[in-house]
C-alpha cells in the first residue's frame, strides 16, 4: 500500500502555497493498463457524443416539405443510401432446371404447339396432318348459295337506290324499287337509320348481280312496305298498321320532388320536361308546389299494333291542391302557346306581376347599392331566381330591346295611351324591337346584367314619358275571344280531361274470343 505524500505547511497548520492537496488516495495503475482504460473511456465518450449527434437530427424527414433545405438534403441522402444498400444486398437469381414429367420428342412438341394460339401466327402449319387419299377429288368450282338474306340501313343524306346497290341489288332493280316506293311516299321522307330487309336470289352468271326476290321495311309509323318478285316482275304491297292516338294522361301525388313523383307514376322523361317548363312560365316551381298536391299531364301519344310507341308534345298541364286547381294550362292555337283555362275569355283588372317573385325595393329615393349615394329609384325591384321568365303586363309593341347602360339587357314596351313599361337586368331577351306582344307573353328572363348586385327584375312604368310608381296603375287585360273559338277551347279541354289516366297504355292486341269450358283431364275422370 502506498503512503500518501506529506503536504508541507507554512508552520501554522495551513498548506504551503503552491502545494497540491490530494483529498483521496488514487488507485495505482501500471502504464499499459492506464493507457487502455483511458482509450476505452475516450471511445465511450466519443460514442456517446456520436449517438447524441445522430439522435438530435431527423434523418428521415418528409421530402415534400422544406425542399432545398439542409434537412431535406439529409433526408434525400438517407433515402439514396438505403436504396444503394438494398441494391447492394439484393439476392441473386438463378434458374432451377427440373426434369420434364415425360420425354418430349419433336412430334410431341409439334402436337402440343398445335393446341396453342401460336400456330395462327405461323400460318397454322402445326399439328398432325393426313395425306389426301384417292377418294378426295378437287372441286372445279364451289356451289353458290341460292338465297342471300341481309339487312341494309339507310344513311343520312343517302339515296334509296344507292343503298340497295351497295347491298348487292342490281342497278335496274334498285331504280325500279325506288320508283315504286315514290308512288306511296317520297324517299326523302324515309327516316335515316331505317333498316331494310333484303332477300337476293340466285344469279344467272358468276359476273352478274343477284336478282332482288324480296324487300320489306317500315316506311312510316303506320305503314309497312314490301316488294316481292312474282313471275319475274317486282310488285309493291302496302301493309297498313293499326295505330291508336289516344292521348297519354298521367296523374299522381307530388312527393319530395315533382320529377321523381312523375317518373314513379310512369311518365316519360320528355313529357315531364315539357310539363315543368310550362308550369315554370306561369307559376313558381319553388313556392307554388307542395307535397300532397296532384300533378296532371296529358301528352300526344301514338302506339301501333306492333308494340311501338311515340311520345308527342304536351297538350295539357294541370296542378291541383287541397283548395282547388292551381293551374289548368291548355295548348291552343297555331303557335302552340299555353292558355290558362280560367283566363280564356275573361277580363282581368289589377296589378299584373311581371315576374313570379317578391318586391325587394320600392319606388322612390334610395341609396344606390353600387354607386353609394342617394338617388331616385324610378321603378320597383322584384327578387326572383336567375332565369325566371319575365312577362309582359299587357298587350304592347316592343319599342326597344337591347343593352341600355346600367339597366343591362333591357326591354321597353309601348302599351298605347301614353303608357309604357320597362324591364331591366335581364339575362336574356326573348323579343325583338318592333314586334307585338300579348299580355302574359314571355319577353325575357331574370338576370343580373348592368349595375346589379344579384339576379332581379327592375320594373318601370312611364306615363307620357315620366316615370311613375308602378303600384299606382292597374292594367286591364282583355282575353276576349270569338264565341266559336271559346266554345272549341272549352270542348277541347273537356275532351282531354275525360281521358282515363293510363288508358293509352292498354294493349292493342285483339282479345281472344271466349272459349268453352276447360276439357277434363283423363286423370280426373278416373274418380267418376
Amino acid at each position: 500500500m502506498v503512503k500518501p505524500r506529506e503536504v508541507p505547511n507554512d508552520g501554522h497548520g495551513a498548506p504551503r502555497a503552491g502545494a497540491a492537496v490530494c483529498a483521496q488516495p488514487q488507485p495505482f495503475r501500471t502504464g499499459i493498463q492506464g493507457d487502455a482504460m483511458d482509450f476505452a473511456e475516450r471511445a465511450t465518450a466519443t460514442t456517446r457524443r456520436l449517438l447524441h449527434t445522430l439522435a438530435s437530427h431527423d434523418w428521415a424527414p418528409d421530402l415534400a416539405e422544406d425542399i432545398g433545405s439542409a434537412r431535406w438534403f439529409r433526408g434525400l441522402g438517407t433515402m439514396l443510401g438505403l436504396g444503394a444498400l438494398a441494391v447492394a444486398t439484393w439476392p441473386g437469381e438463378s434458374a432451377i432446371h427440373a426434369a420434364p414429367a415425360m420425354p418430349l420428342g419433336a412430334d410431341e412438341r409439334d402436337e402440343f404447339r398445335s393446341q396453342m394460339i401460336q400456330p395462327l401466327a405461323l400460318g397454322s402449319d402445326s399439328g398432325k396432318r393426313m395425306r389426301a387419299t384417292r377418294a378426295v377429288v378437287p372441286l372445279a368450282a364451289a356451289a353458290e348459295r341460292a338465297v342471300v338474306q341481309l339487312t341494309a340501313t339507310l344513311g343520312q343524306g343517302d339515296s334509296f337506290a344507292r343503298m340497295l346497290e351497295r347491298a348487292g341489288v342490281g342497278a335496274s332493280d334498285a331504280r325500279e324499287v325506288q320508283r315504286m316506293v315514290a308512288t306511296v311516299l317520297s324517299p326523302s321522307q324515309i327516316a335515316p337509320g331505317t333498316q331494310i330487309d333484303v332477300t337476293l336470289g340466285k344469279r344467272d352468271s358468276a359476273a352478274g348481280a343477284r336478282p332482288l326476290d324480296k324487300l320489306a321495311f317500315r316506311a312510316r309509323f303506320d305503314l309497312d312496305l314490301s316488294v316481292s318478285r312474282s313471275g319475274g316482275v317486282l310488285a309493291l304491297q302496302q301493309h297498313p298498321i293499326r295505330v291508336d292516338t289516344t292521348p297519354l294522361r298521367i296523374r299522381g301525388t307530388v312527393g319530395s320532388s315533382v320529377y321523381r313523383s312523375a317518373r314513379a307514376a310512369g311518365a316519360p322523361i320528355e313529357a315531364i320536361q315539357q310539363y315543368l317548363q310550362v308550369l315554370d312560365q306561369h307559376l313558381s316551381l319553388d313556392t307554388a308546389i307542395d307535397a300532397g298536391d296532384t300533378f296532371d299531364m296529358i301528352v300526344a301519344y301514338r302506339r301501333s299494333a306492333n308494340g311501338e310507341s311515340q311520345i308527342g308534345e304536351l297538350l295539357y298541364a294541370g296542378l291541383e291542391s287541397a283548395g282547388g286547381p292551381e293551374a289548368q294550362l291548355l295548348r291552343w292555337g297555331g303557335d302552340g302557346q299555353f292558355f290558362e283555362a280560367s283566363g280564356m275569355g275573361a277580363r282581368r283588372t289589377g296589378l299584373i306581376m311581371p315576374v313570379v317573385g317578391r318586391i325587394t325595393s320600392s319606388f322612390g329615393a334610395r341609396r344606390h347599392p353600387i354607386l353609394g349615394y342617394t338617388r331616385m329609384h324610378a321603378g320597383i325591384d322584384f327578387g326572383a331566381g336567375y332565369g325566371s321568365p319575365i312577362y309582359a303586363v299587357g298587350d304592347a309593341v316592343v319599342s326597344y330591346a337591347g343593352w341600355h347602360g346600367g339597366h343591362g339587357n333591357y326591354v321597353k314596351l309601348d302599351h298605347g295611351g301614353g303608357y309604357a313599361t320597362g324591364y331591366g337586368h335581364m339575362s336574356r331577351i326573348a323579343v325583338g324591337s318592333g314586334t307585338r306582344v300579348r299580355a302574359g307573353q314571355v319577353i325575357g328572363y331574370v338576370g343580373s346584367t348592368g349595375l346589379s348586385t344579384g339576379p332581379h327584375l327592375h320594373y318601370e312604368l312611364y306615363r307620357n314619358g315620366t316615370p311613375v310608381n308602378p303600384l299606382s296603375v292597374r292594367f286591364t287585360v282583355n282575353n276576349q275571344v270569338d264565341a266559336a273559338e271559346l266554345a272549341s277551347f272549352k270542348a277541347r279541354l273537356a275532351a282531354l280531361k275525360q281521358v282515363t289516366p293510363g288508358g293509352a297504355m292498354a294493349s292493342l292486341a285483339p282479345r281472344q274470343a271466349a272459349i268453352g269450358p276447360t276439357p277434363r283431364r283423363e286423370i280426373d275422370r278416373l274418380g267418376d
